[in-house]
This record gives structure tokens, C-alpha cells and sequence, in this order.
């Protein structure tokens, strides 16, 4: 198999908790959160793309692949990593959400290799605590059971993982990678108001 992987950055989604804005948009330590996402998570991928339903000129100057989902009415993360995979050229890839923008160094490389050495279809990080279901890798070949999940009406991204062969990566040393950001910082000074400037 070709080893090579597609790194999906998800950064949909209406925003609800932090007033409607654009989640990856908003400042985190004196950058965007999708920039601090990118910082770590791009050199351990060999492409990426960035799903996105909001401010796309922004989002395609921090990469050339942008997609937004096809589906009406913000159907969840499921529907982004849909149409990511669908312009995904590699057999493999790993998903990350914006909202938690400081991911491990080693993301990656620590669900890559319980995906090949176990021959799951799917594998997301488990933080000691509960299982982080957004972030994963998995085989290109489980959009098929995806787009079938989602046109069943399944917007659950534990219940999806229910249909494949699915395993689990312990990332118990290092939970705080997993803290999810879904407030504005009080200092905030990135702004999704003129979106396309």
C-alpha cells in the first residue's frame, strides 16, 4: 500500500458556540486557529485539504485544496470529511478539527501506526478519558460506507465508526492536545467580518 497520507482539517460548521463566526478563523495566540492547526499538523502529511463551508478565499491561501460539503444546512463534520475524500488522491488520511488547535506532534505518525499494523479501516485517538472521534486516520476506501451512512440520514460520527472495522489509539499521555477551543479568546482580534479580505 502507499504510505503516503492526506491530512483533512475541518473547519465548517455554524459556529453556534462562539456567536456564528468562523471557528477557524478566530484568534489563537496571535494567529488564526486553522493556522496554528497547520503549524503542527501539515509537515507530518504529505497533502492537505481544508473543509470548509465559510471565507474559502481565506482558507485557499493557507492551501490549494478547499472543499465545501455538498449537503444543505451544515450536516456536521461527516459531511466535510466527505467531500474532502472525495478530492483526497491517497489511500490513506487524517482527520483533525480546527477547534482543537494545539494537536500532537506525532498525530499522525501514532494513528498510522495502529491503522497499518492492525488492518482497521478506521482508527481515532482515545485522550485517557473519552474517545477524540474526529481525529483519525483512515482508508480512503471508507467514503463509499460514509456517503451510504449519510445518505441513510447518520450524522453521528461515533455511530459511522459503528459500521467498520474500527480501532482505537491511546493518546493518554498526552491529553491536553484533545482541549477543545469553543470560545472566542477575550482578546480575540480576528474577525470572520470581512470574509474574503
Amino acid at each position: 500500500m502507499d504510505r503516503a497520507v492526506t491530512g483533512i482539517v475541518l473547519s465548517g460548521g455554524q459556529g453556534r458556540r462562539v456567536g456564528g463566526a468562523d471557528k477557524g478563523l478566530l484568534a489563537w495566540h496571535g494567529r488564526t486557529r486553522i493556522e496554528a492547526v497547520l503549524e503542527v499538523f501539515a509537515p507530518q502529511v504529505d497533502d492537505l485539504v481544508i473543509s470548509a463551508n465559510r471565507n474559502l478565499a481565506r482558507y485557499k491561501r493557507l492551501s490549494p485544496k478547499v472543499v465545501c460539503d455538498d449537503l444543505a444546512d451544515y450536516q456536521g463534520p461527516l459531511a466535510g470529511i466527505a467531500a474532502a475524500l472525495k478530492v483526497t488522491d491517497t489511500e490513506l488520511a487524517v482527520v483533525a478539527p480546527c477547534d482543537c488547535p494545539d494537536p500532537s506532534p506525532d498525530l499522525v505518525e501514532r494513528l498510522l501506526g495502529v491503522l497499518l499494523n492492525q488492518a482497521y479501516d478506521l482508527v481515532y485517538a482515545h485522550d485517557g478519558n473519552r474517545g477524540q472521534y474526529l481525529f483519525c486516520a483512515l482508508r480512503t476506501s471508507c467514503l463509499e460506507s460514509l456517503e451510504d451512512y449519510l445518505r441513510d440520514g447518520g450524522r453521528s460520527v461515533k455511530g459511522w465508526h459503528l459500521h467498520l472495522n474500527c480501532g482505537v489509539a491511546d493518546f493518554s499521555d498526552c491529553p491536553e492536545h484533545f482541549a477543545n477551543h469553543n470560545r472566542r479568546q477575550p482578546s480575540s482580534r480576528v474577525s470572520d467580518t470581512n470574509p474574503e479580505a
